[in-house]
């Protein structure tokens, strides 16, 4: 690898599995040290445990803001400052007809996607604006660009990250902090496999619905999303703020009408299992 994030600190929140983990492994490749934070313990510890003294792991429910104050104190203490903060922690949450979602399973949608983002930002500016520098990357979605794409919560949650992102962005430009935000498609992980299939283990089969139905005829992979947060992490992004890369194999081209809409009504969480 280039050492393109070598001396950079970065946080991955949801940084245990699917897309989070495949970034904090690409990070680290390109020479930074990462705070893992995830809600997921056992997943996260074993993680950090394998990929060694570069890394920390926090237990991190997104939702609790001294849970994210943490994370981002972890990293100023463990490894001296914060350089990158990516709020990626997410569920698919709330999914069925409008007239059938429960407010319970809508708030903790809401709270997950876009709370979780908000207190992400809030924090790494604490850290960043003093520093001087730093870049805020935050996980949208292809359905926060188009509807149709997504249940009606995430939908929402996801449009309103590319509105903070942009919001977030103006007010930060002149402490030198750039906020962006990733949107991708439909991306090969325990999540999309449970909304796909049913089956959060079914990741082969996965992979070959997304690419039976996506222009290019391949499947996104978390490794994809990563090389999208890679570059806006690094000084190759310099000039970048305010933006949503949609990285999504021209999935959006396509339009689209969300089976979550037709789903009975319930709640797809953290690594795809359902309530």
């Amino acid at each position: 690898m280039s050492g393109r994030l070598e001396g950079k600190v970065a946080v991955v929140t949801g940084g245990a599995s699917g897309i989070g983990e495949g970034t904090v492994r690409r990070f680290l490749a390109e020479g930074a040290q990462v705070v893992i934070a995830d809600l997921q313990r056992e997943r996260g510890e074993q993680l950090a445990a394998e990929l060694g003294a570069s890394t920390r792991f926090i237990a991190t429910d997104v939702t609790r803001e001294d849970d994210v104050a943490a994370a981002v104190d972890l990293a100023v203490s463990a490894f001296g400052r914060l350089d990158v903060m990516f709020n990626n922690a997410g569920i698919i949450g709330a999914i069925g007809p409008i007239a059938a979602t429960p407010l319970d399973s809508w708030h903790r949608t809401v709270a997950i996607l876009l709370d979780g983002v908000f207190l992400g930002m809030k924090h790494a500016a604490r850290v960043m604006v003093p520093q001087g520098s730093g870049s805020i990357i935050s996980t949208s979605s292809i359905a926060g660009v188009i509807g149709g794409l997504g249940p009606h919560c995430y939908t929402a949650c996801k449009h309103a990250v590319i509105g903070l992102t942009k919001s977030v962005a103006s007010e930060l430009g002149s402490s030198g902090i750039r906020v962006n935000a990733i949107a991708p498609g439909n991306t090969v992980t325990a999540m999309t496999s449970s909304a796909i299939t049913g089956d959060h283990t079914a990741t082969e089969r996965t992979a070959q619905q997304i690419a039976a139905s996506n222009p290019l005829g391949i499947a996104g992979f978390p490794e994809d999303i990563a090389n999208a947060a890679l570059y806006l992490a690094s000084e190759e992004a310099r000039y970048i703020s305010g933006q949503t890369i949609v990285v999504d194999g021209g999935q959006t081209t396509n339009g689209g009408s969300s089976r979550f809409h037709q789903s009975k009504s319930g709640l797809i969480r953290e690594a795809g299992i359902r309530e």
